[in-house]
């Protein structure tokens, strides 16, 4: 039996997703539980700019709004949730530039904590 990896929510990820509507919260919850196992949600795809399979995007529609969770697999045997959000733009499907800078900035900080906490 593979062994779970831990979830590790970076800065404000897990008070982001509370606030985010209860069917929201199930999509995303069921999708980092994959992932805790080493399986992948149909839905999740990798996000553009990041460099391969190793940032997850989830995007759920909901009441005309779309939310969105980007979670890595990339270090360690942790999943580090690093942005869960609510997309603001009304127009196109592309992640907003802050929004961006925000997952590059937790990404390096998830990148930090496994090279110090010794997850191998």
């Amino acid at each position: 039996m593979s062994t779970r990896k831990p979830l590790l929510w970076v800065s404000s990820s897990k008070k982001d997703l509370k606030q985010m509507p209860a069917d929201v919260q199930d999509v995303f919850g069921h999708a980092l539980d994959l992932a805790q196992s080493n399986k992948k949600h149909l839905d999740a795809k990798p996000l553009k700019g990041f460099g391969g399979a190793g940032v997850l995007e989830l995007i759920e529609d909901f009441d005309t709004n779309t939310y969105r969770a980007v979670y890595t697999v990339r270090f360690g045997n942790a999943v580090y949730v690093l942005h869960c959000f609510q997309k603001k733009s009304t127009t196109g499907i592309k992640t907003a530039q802050c929004d961006i800078d925000l997952i590059r900035k937790r990404l390096q900080a998830a990148q930090e904590h496994a090279k110090g906490s010794g997850h191998d």
